[in-house]
């Protein structure tokens, strides 16, 4: 049977221009800095960003744990919010790896307020831990990639700035949330010291997240990438990869927005199923399936008897991500599928 996958962006394969470009990209050691289109990438991502500089690694995962191991020692504490990626998917990462604690704070679709965290901060005294770093993940994926308001950044900002505390962005779908909201990368980059954005998503790469800071910032990252294992050598194949999607793949990000907006709008007619229209903002849809009286893998396994694959979220919940190899067509037999068995 072939599958109509919405389970991730992750799940896309490299277009036939995008495997053409990586197998006619030009090579060398990276872990030498000799990776002419490695270091193509980077330069142009730290001009995007407005930064002095970028580190090309493998994952978003890699991406923010080096950056967590950066800003902190062994003993600090740093701020995320309670369903974020940092928090919930990278395996207690920023404990193992960088020997910080973390502090959740629940947000609203994934938005921490600068009040919250200001409560958060610790006081400083010797027996308390210090508070290093403020993590934000813009778009949310556990609030179906909700847009983290710009104006609310800001003001966390402030408040870091007056605290002396550094600030991360997972971005690993930046992308998406600066189609939507019209708002370029450069002017959500310009509130943090470090972020991390992936080339593997939406933008449709194989492979390949990458870093972006202060010189200073990449410098320390570079030496972390390695004790982590991400040192890699001829990796200009996978470089080129990322070129080919900036060049390509970004303003079609709007079309899994749309393709988004209609699978959730249609399935919001069904009175067993429930969604919070307010988070759907970009390419994901989060479905409660509560109403219907069955679990996720029950549902999940009907879904996948008609061809269709999602993922379980949290409690109740299934989540569907929209992608370039979903097209408008796909989506509209997943909602035949789902009218089917929940009209």
């Amino acid at each position: 049977m072939k599958y109509i996958d919405l389970r991730s962006d992750t799940v896309t394969k490299p277009s036939i221009g995008m495997l053409k470009a990586m197998v006619g990209a030009d090579v060398g050691d990276d872990v030498y800095g000799e990776d002419p289109t490695v270091n193509k990438l980077q330069k142009r991502i730290a001009k995007m960003f407005g930064k002095e500089d970028a580190l090309f690694v493998p994952s978003g995962t890699m991406g923010n744990e080096v950056c967590i191991k950066v800003h902190t020692h062994p003993g600090d504490e740093i701020i995320v919010e309670q369903d974020s990626h940092i928090f919930v998917y990278e395996t207690a990462g920023p404990s193992l790896l960088a020997g910080v604690q973390m502090n959740p704070i629940a947000g609203k679709s994934g938005n921490m307020t600068a009040e919250q965290i200001k409560r958060a901060i610790r006081p400083k005294a010797y027996y308390l831990p210090t508070t290093k770093l403020i993590c934000i993940e813009n778009t949310h994926g556990r609030s179906a990639g909700s847009i983290i308001p710009i104006d609310e950044i800001k003001n966390i900002h402030a408040l870091a700035a007056e605290e002396n505390i550094r600030m991360h962005l997972d971005g690993a779908r930046l992308w998406n949330a600066s189609v939507a909201s019209g708002i370029s990368v450069k002017k959500y980059a310009q509130y943090f010291d470090s972020i991390s954005v992936c080339f593997s998503k939406g933008l449709g790469a194989p492979i390949g997240s990458i870093i972006i800071g202060s010189s200073d910032i990449v410098e320390q990252a570079r030496v972390y990438r390695k004790v982590f294992g991400g040192g890699m050598r001829q990796v200009g194949i996978l470089a080129a990869a990322a070129l080919y999607a900036l060049d390509n793949n970004i303003d079609r990000l709007n079309e899994d927005h749309q393709k988004a907006s209609y699978f959730a709008t249609e399935l919001s007619t069904l009175r067993k199923l429930s969604i919070n229209m307010d988070e759907v903002q970009t390419n994901m849809v989060i479905i409660d399936i509560h109403p219907t009286g069955k679990t996720q893998k029950e549902v999940l396994k009907l879904l996948k008897s008609k061809g269709i694959l999602l993922t379980p979220e949290r409690n109740t919940s299934i989540r569907a991500v929209m992608h370039m190899n979903a097209s408008l067509l796909h989506v509209k037999e997943a909602v035949k599928v789902f009218k089917s068995f929940f009209k």
